[in-house]
């Protein structure tokens, strides 16, 4: 299934399922409750899928980040000579109320960052909640899969990273880009060999497998569920390598306004953002720079 929210022309926030060109509206208020009740049944009314608007699939009560999970972009750090390195060990929470949804703009905040990246990851969403169990236990907790882009301020980042931690820099307004939809556990056979692909503009910036992770799938569920999880949370599995900030000519490809990011994984879809400047989103200069 493909579990969408989705607006109409008179009504928002409506849950279905997407199958082909039909939208099946289902009878559950948020994908959260979906996922909290153990499914919905068909309220009887159907859209075209061209005469919906899609929005972010879900917002969880709780996002839990992964850090350093593919060896590939732990070695592409290693080049820009930070304060600490990037370990697979690193968990911090994303901030909610940042997502957006498929085709919502990314604000670009001139008065904080000039540093502006992407970061293609594959997100995993709990279907039901629970807490200290193993690997071979957590495979009854997933109940999808859901395309993220990890927009990251570097330059912030940069700053946040000689106190060894981050979490700011992720953290911004619009700066967590969500969907197109949840495509759930059943229709995703081996999650562990999805291709993945980060366009900007047309331009391939990041390629790779879901098949390069360091830690699975199974064990980031477990390695996470001390936090304590409810039912559609979600947990990111890291990056891959290609993003702008850790290349030597970084500053030619860091994001700027007018830019269109395209961000694909194999089965689970591709979440477009359109990246749009402060004044454009707001219609008024930005606010003053912010230096401390």
């Amino acid at each position: 299934m493909k579990l969408i929210t989705f607006d109409t022309a008179t009504e928002a926030g409506l849950v279905g399922s997407l199958d082909g060109e039909t939208v099946v509206e289902l009878d559950a208020p948020t994908t959260r409750e979906y996922f909290e009740r153990g499914g919905a049944e068909p309220t009887g009314r159907t859209f075209a899928s061209t005469d919906i608007r899609l929005r972010a699939p879900i917002v969880p009560k709780k996002f839990f980040h992964t850090s350093g999970n593919f060896r590939e972009h732990e070695d592409e750090s290693k080049q820009v000579g930070w304060s600490h390195p990037i370990h697979k060990g690193i968990v911090f929470f994303q901030n909610v109320d940042a997502i957006v949804g498929p085709d919502e703009a990314v604000v670009y905040p001139e008065h904080l960052t000039s540093e502006l990246d992407y970061e293609l990851e594959l997100a995993i969403v709990i279907g039901k909640p629970g807490k200290f169990f193993t690997a071979e236990e957590a495979v009854d907790h997933i109940a999808g899969y859901v395309v993220f882009n990890d927009i990251t301020a570097r330059d912030i980042q940069r700053k946040e990273m000689a106190s060894g931690v981050f979490s700011y820099c992720k953290a911004i307004d619009t700066f967590c880009p969500l969907g197109p939809y949840i495509v759930t556990a059943d229709e995703i056979p081996d999650p562990h060999n999805l291709k993945m692909e980060l366009r900007v503009n047309g331009d391939v910036r990041q390629s790779s497998n879901t098949s390069r992770m360091i830690v699975s799938i199974p064990e980031l569920v477990a390695y996470h569920s001390p936090q304590g999880y409810s039912a559609g949370d979600l947990i990111t599995t890291g990056t891959v390598s290609g993003v702008a900030g850790f290349r030597p000519d970084a500053e030619d490809y860091y994001l700027r306004p007018g830019d269109v990011v395209e961000a694909e994984i194999e089965g689970v879809g591709t979440l477009r953002s359109p990246i749009v400047s402060w004044k454009d989103a707001y219609g008024q200069p930005a606010p003053p720079r912010v230096t401390w």
